[in-house]
């Protein structure tokens, strides 16, 4: 008997039952949706690079009664995402739903002067991750025979040239392809795909950035119609929100949590 069925008649949520993997879950807007798709009722595995933190999140979400695994692993290495796709079908019986959410991003650079190096790190975290991943729970959610649901993390970035790098910017507009791209081919099969093209975050990536050129946090601001980052936590709710039946009829979008930076007419 898996613990899906041992934990039948966890308490009332949006995620109520249901299996959800996601990724870049040590730091930030992963951490803080393993939290909150936990609370919701969700068995979460959650995937990093750093294990020790993945381990003390496990352990903290487990305390509080919710349900999880920590799958350390590098989102680029298709091996790592099959093994951890494989012990969330072999702990928890299932994937029924996944928030790709795993980025990387550098301080903007001239693209001439950016190294290739810096180009295919953020290539292959950006796009190549959620490839990976998508390759590896697609299988999983087709052979339920009920569908499911992912997401997957764009931004700002990935509708318009924000300052951000050049590698950046070309990343985040291919999740957006890749997600339509993907919504229409799996959508008859019950599978729907979204993404959130999200604003300037507090977190630890954005923290580094804003250290090293402190004058970038009111540039990164500026453009928004709330003149404030966003916590993580708000990010994560848009994401539980998109995987829940709540959002039954949505697929196939790229939905703003971005401040109202997408409202602007001089960036829309």
């Amino acid at each position: 008997m898996t613990e899906r069925e041992i934990t039948r008649g966890h308490r009332e949520g949006m995620l109520t039952d249901r299996v959800a993997m996601i990724t870049g879950a040590s730091s930030g807007i992963g951490a803080a949706a393993a939290r909150l798709f936990a609370q919701e009722g969700a068995a979460v595995v959650m995937m990093a690079r750093r294990a020790d933190r993945l381990e003390t999140l496990a352990k903290e979400i487990t305390a509080a009664g919710g349900r999880a695994l920590a799958a350390a692993g590098d989102v680029t290495d298709s091996g790592d995402v099959r093994r951890t796709v494989e012990a969330a079908v072999e702990r928890f019986g299932g994937l029924d739903c996944a928030f790709n959410n795993a980025g990387y991003a550098t301080i903007e650079t001239a693209l001439h002067e950016t190294d290739d190096e810096v180009y295919d790190r953020t290539m292959d975290v950006n796009v190549r991750g959620v490839w990976n991943c998508m390759k590896h729970q697609l299988p999983v959610m087709l052979a339920s025979g009920t569908g499911g649901s992912i997401v997957n993390t764009s931004s700002t970035a990935g509708r318009y040239a924000t300052g951000a790098s050049v590698p950046y910017v070309a990343a985040k507009h291919a999740i957006l392809g890749i997600t339509r791209a993907a919504a229409a081919e799996y959508g008859e099969q019950g599978v729907r795909v979204n993404a959130l093209v999200v604003g300037t975050t507090r977190s630890e990536m954005i923290d580094q950035v804003v250290l090293q050129v402190p004058a970038l946090e009111q540039a990164f601001i500026a453009p928004q119609i709330q003149k404030r980052m966003a916590d993580p936590q708000e990010i994560a709710e848009a994401a539980v929100w998109l995987c829940s039946d709540r959002a039954s009829f949505v697929t196939g979008t790229a939905m703003p949590v971005d401040g109202g930076i997408s409202a602007q007419a001089k960036v829309g």
